[in-house]
């Protein structure tokens, strides 16, 4: 489940439970992707606290879920079929699925190695929208899982943030406290008394 999770919020947590729960997978992987080729920038946290955010998050979850910093490791921007290839040589033991969500399929005939993308691997696509019901696939190597939909996105999350709100009913605590501990997106910074003895 390739993402910049900028930041990790409980939409993606809902997505990948229901994945793991109603559909042929052992575990589900978040691919940390640095950039997206597709997507601006200026907005993205630095790696590290997007993997430590991760890291948080994931700490009381299943184990079944994981934190996959490939992408970090690799040439920029990141790409997903060289992604997919550098997994499956890292892991030849493995068989991997991409879980999409379905905003994505009209992007998807831009992306690098789109005709092996589609022809390689199998897709699980879950709906952004009613329109994924309607969409055509882009081979029969795509499946549609017929998740939850939700309005929730890492935007918003960073827009609650930004202007002081409150953004713990969005995600696990321990990555809310990362975030405040860090002062990402705007967040002012904890500042912890130190207190010394005589």
């Amino acid at each position: 489940m390739f993402g910049s999770y900028n930041p990790l919020h409980v939409g993606h947590l809902i997505i990948a439970d229901y994945m793991l729960d109603f559909c042929d997978l052992d575990e589900v992987w978040l691919v940390l992707s640095p950039q997206n080729p597709l997507k601006e920038a200026s907005t993205l946290a630095p790696d590290e606290h997007r993997a430590g955010m991760i890291r948080q998050a994931l700490a009381d979850a299943s184990h079944a879920l994981k934190l996959c910093d490939v992408e970090l490791h690799m040439p920029r921007p990141s790409y997903t079929v060289d992604t997919l290839r550098r997994l499956g040589d890292m892991y030849p033991q493995h068989e991997f699925v991409v879980l999409l969500g379905s905003d994505c399929l009209d992007t998807l005939p831009q992306w690098k190695g789109y005709r092996e993308l589609i022809e390689g691997w199998d897709f699980y696509i879950y709906p952004r929208s009613a329109r994924a019901y309607t969409a055509p696939m882009p081979s029969t190597r795509f499946r549609l899982v017929d998740a939850p939909m939700l309005g929730i996105s890492s935007t918003e999350v960073r827009h609650i943030i930004a202007q002081g709100g409150d953004a713990s009913g969005y995600m696990p605590s321990d990555e809310w406290s990362y975030i405040k501990d860090h002062g990402l997106y705007g967040c002012p910074k904890n500042n912890r008394m130190r207190w010394m003895t005589p």
